[in-house]
């Protein structure tokens, strides 16, 4: 008898119904899987073999094929153990019929139990683009799954659960669809515990306000690492598309199973990481730190000690919010939209321009030091800011500062005027803006065009940089209340630029 049986493969973020053929026939017993199966799923009829006897059914000793279809699709992962279980009961006649409107994802122990798999999200969604109104999938990844509207999700323990299920003879609870509760990010470092830096905490500030990447350079011991750990405290927590997406990427990436996340990310890779840690990579392209912090905070500290070549693959996603990753079998896109937090010593010792510290390195030293972190991608950094060594006064005397708390409320006015700005654009920050874009919203007067024109000619900026501070420039109109960029708010975003 011939069972067909539906369930999904994921390729990256996007997915593809599969369809899973089982043919129990005359002849010599074996067992054969086809249609492009990689060594993990040809590996699965061991696995599905096993689960059925110890789950107290039977698998007939005769000739067995299992087709995953379509044939020219390269399949990949244990997620289709569940269906290929399904399809031999139904082929066997111990199942009578199936929906055809519902699927199966679950890999299968060798005791028949039900493990999570990576992806539950993009799959679930994948299941509705394809009018499946029915998913049975592991109970671990249920709870992720059901944040998808338009589907019933079937928490699956075991396979002897789902046979008595499917018989009638006991049912499984489907779950109620989850909702999420945005939540914000509780930061390490509050802005008040930082001494001094009044400079730098306005420049994360202008970073949180417009989605800005920003480089702090200063000794050691100057707070750099206190500032970028407080900067993702005061961003807005994410909306409910913004959390399917992070929820999407980190499940996918087998960081994140029945949870969902409700906040911002929060990534810092060692300066030792590979240029696939960061971008992601493998023969199955997997998402790396940059799509991890996708709709959050990337730091990369000490940044002139990652290698270059991994510093230049941030090129691509600063400038387009993504990331392309090319392998022989596959292409795959993977959003990156991420505020960059770079942090960097002055020079080698760290005491360059250090007013209490003689620097002791050669003018050979500094050279090959400034030259680690190429101009093309300064040219993407919106901000850069000197970290000064905080004062004994300010040490020994501590006067009062905000907190995160109110600086968080001018974030949050100012991203509600981007939000209302760009309703009718894909985009949600000034950070995103487009060369058309920027003409429509950063018109200037004929004061800010001659500010401009000095700027280019003194500062010898490029036509990138250019728009990076109209774009700046609008941001900090934006937290000024102001409808339209004044000189004071050109001088302010150029001398982030000097």
């Amino acid at each position: 008898m011939l069972a067909k049986i539906n369930t999904i493969s994921n390729i990256g973020l996007d997915c593809q119904l599969i369809v899973v053929e089982a043919d129990i026939s005359n002849g010599l017993p074996g067992f054969m899987v086809v249609g492009l199966a990689n060594k993990a799923v040809d590996e699965a009829k061991e696995r599905v073999r096993s689960a059925i006897k110890n789950s107290g059914l039977n698998l007939p000793p005769r000739k067995i094929t299992l087709n995953l279809a379509p044939a020219d699709l390269p399949k990949n992962g244990s997620g289709f153990d569940l269906a290929m279980a399904v399809s031999l009961l139904l082929a066997s006649k111990q199942i009578n019929t199936i929906d055809k409107n519902s699927a199966f994802l679950g890999e299968l122990g060798l005791d028949g139990t039900a493990r999570p798999i990576a992806g539950a999200l993009s799959l679930a969604q994948a299941c509705v683009e394809n009018n499946i109104t029915e998913l049975y999938i592991s109970a671990g990844v249920a709870k992720q799954a059901a944040l998808i509207e338009g589907i019933t999700i079937y928490p699956v323990e075991s396979l002897s659960q789902l046979y008595r299920h499917l018989i009638g003879e006991s049912k499984i609870i489907p779950l109620n669809q989850t909702k999420i509760k945005p939540q914000d990010r509780l930061a390490d470092i509050d802005l008040s515990e930082i001494y001094g830096q009044e400079q730098a905490k306005r420049a994360i500030e202008l970073a949180a306000s417009g989605n800005h990447n920003i480089l702090l350079s200063g000794p050691p011991g100057s707070g750099k690492s206190m500032l970028a750990k407080s900067l993702i405290g005061l961003l807005p927590e994410p909306s409910y598309d913004e959390s399917i997406e992070i929820t999407k990427i980190h499940s996918l990436a087998g960081q994140s199973t029945d949870e969902i996340i409700c906040n911002r990310p929060y990534r810092s890779p060692h300066h030792t990481a590979s240029s696939v840690a960061l971008i992601g990579g493998g023969q199955w392209p997997k998402p790396g730190e940059i799509s991890l912090a996708h709709r959050g905070v990337l730091f990369l500290d000490e940044i002139p000690e990652f290698a270059r070549n991994v510093l230049e693959v941030l090129r691509q996603p600063l400038e387009e919010g993504r990331v392309t990753i090319s392998r022989a079998s596959t292409t795959q896109d993977y959003p990156a939209r991420f505020l960059l937090v770079a942090a960097q010593n002055p020079c080698p010792c760290g005491y360059a321009g250090d007013q209490e510290n003689v620097c002791s390195c050669s003018p050979s030293q500094l050279n090959k030091y400034s030259s680690k972190v190429s101009g093309p991608l300064l040219d993407r950094i919106d901000i850069v800011v000197r970290v000064q060594r905080v004062k004994k006064s300010q040490l020994m005397n501590r006067v009062s500062s905000e907190s995160s708390a109110d600086v968080k409320k001018r974030v949050i006015n100012a991203r509600k005027i981007q939000q209302d700005r760009f309703r009718k654009d894909p985009i949600s920050s000034n950070n995103e803006m487009t060369n058309k874009q920027i003409e429509k919203y950063c018109d200037l007067n004929e004061s800010g065009k001659s500010l401009m024109e000095q700027a280019i000619n003194n500062l010898k900026l490029s036509a990138r940089a250019y728009m990076r501070v109209l774009k700046l420039s609008r941001t900090i109109a934006d937290l000024d209340g102001s409808k339209s960029i004044e000189t004071k708010h050109i001088a302010e975003a150029l001398q982030y630029r000097a």
